[in-house]
């Protein structure tokens, strides 16, 4: 009924999809042999902004027609978000979850804001996000975990924090242990991610060259950094400073963000958190990236099953509270008049609420790290218990299970 209700306000709201568009006319410009970069499509000139590896795999789209393009998009874009929770419940949940469970869940998350516009302009956030997660949920050894990240990062470069996240993790496990999983998962992901490069350069050399040796360098390409739904650390600073280049501010709050979000990742991946470790890594990518539109905060759902997984149910109903307020949209917008330059404290307020957010679980996390040190360095009492009743370490492991107040009925033994 959600989906479906969904799909009817989609249609009411004659929504353009305008980047399945300009992907699609990306599939073009590499089929008739033009200028990748030099391409501008729809009514407003958009250009192309990622890897030329991704405008090789946009070019199937040329196959379809218009309407037929735009259904497809809607439907796999519905079909990715389910995929993307069911992974997500995996990885907060440490658990098998029945599928059902994921379509409940995605059905009320295909209104939060990063869904909607995600699904509202066809974009291919989900997608990135199921390559990750995909890879992150794998058992160690796994052959080809590192692919997905690998390839997400050809498509759009976001993602290669994660690939040092795991570099970072696997080097302070060499020192212990030599070869790991984690050096494992890394050196997999950057092969992929060559394969497709190199992939590129040989169907693409010109603007394979051109984009490593110039576009990648021009971020601004995508847009202006002041747009209230550029929800990122660069996006805040230009709106609160009144400037279109917050480079001189910028650089450095983006290194400290960097550095300490990585940090709290990389603790928690030693000390067996993937969960946490995941989502503090993508809230970090997000923060620190020169332009995240609002639609890439996908990553909001796994942020808002973790709170659950913890136990923190007010922090996640604050948390995905402000993820479906559309509070962003609620100021004056203009590219062309500049509008987002002289926000009061309140809009800015308002068009901060995703970094500030992010921010916040940064916090948390790190502080649930401190935590965890804490109590591994005290003393364990011994339970008593009444003759010939099992003390709670010798019950039976499906007993017990990794985080607090996880529903009963989402759990389920692996070995199920």
């Amino acid at each position: 009924m959600s989906f479906t209700g969904f799909w009817i306000a989609q249609r009411a709201a004659a929504v353009s999809m305008i980047d399945v568009m300009v992907y699609r006319a990306e599939g073009r410009t590499v089929l008739d042999g033009l200028d990748l970069y030099a391409m501008r499509a729809t009514q407003v000139g958009l250009p192309t902004t990622y890897p030329p590896f991704a405008a090789l795999l946009f070019t199937p789209l040329t196959l379809l027609g218009v309407p037929e393009m735009r259904t497809l998009a809607t439907a796999g874009n519905l079909l990715l978000l389910v995929a993307f929770v069911q992974l997500s419940l995996r990885l907060t949940f440490r658990a098998a979850v029945r599928p059902g469970t994921a379509l409940w869940v995605a059905a009320a998350a295909v209104w939060c804001e990063p869904v909607w516009t995600t699904l509202r302009y066809g974009q291919i956030n989900l997608l990135i996000g199921v390559a990750v997660l995909w890879d992150l949920t794998r058992r160690d050894g796994h052959r080809w975990a590192g692919v997905g990240i690998g390839l997400a990062t050809a498509v759009k470069l976001t993602p290669a924090l994660f690939a040092v996240m795991l570099l970072i993790t696997g080097l302070l496990r060499f020192r212990e242990a030599g070869w790991n999983p984690w050096l494992r998962k890394t050196a997999t992901a950057v092969g992929a991610f060559l394969a497709a490069t190199l992939a590129s350069a040989v169907v693409l050399p010109y603007d394979t060259r051109r984009f490593w040796t110039d576009i990648v360098f021009r971020a601004d390409r995508a847009g202006p950094v002041e747009a209230a739904a550029n929800q990122s650390l660069r996006g805040v600073l230009a709106r609160v400073l009144h400037t279109t280049d917050p480079a001189q501010w910028w650089l450095p709050v983006a290194a400290v963000v960097t550095v300490a979000g990585l940090a709290v990742s990389v603790t928690a991946v030693r000390r067996g958190r993937t969960a946490e470790a995941t989502v503090a890594c993508a809230a970090t990518a997000l923060l620190v990236s020169p332009i995240s539109w609002s639609h890439h905060w996908v990553w909001c759902l796994p942020v808002v099953l973790l709170l659950v997984a913890h136990g923190r149910a007010g922090w996640a109903a604050v948390t995905g509270t402000g993820f479906c307020s559309y509070a962003l949209w609620r100021v004056p917008r203009g590219t062309a008049e500049r509008l987002e330059l002289d926000q009061d404290r309140t809009q800015m307020m308002l068009t901060a609420l995703y970094p500030a957010l992010a921010l916040g679980l940064l916090v948390y996390l790190s502080g649930a790290g401190r935590k965890d040190r804490v109590s591994a360095g005290r003393p364990v009492a011994k339970e008593v218990t009444a003759p010939g009743r099992p003390t709670r370490a010798e019950e039976p492991a499906s007993r017990h299970t990794p985080y607090l107040g996880v529903p009963r009925r989402w759990r389920r033994s692996r070995s199920a």
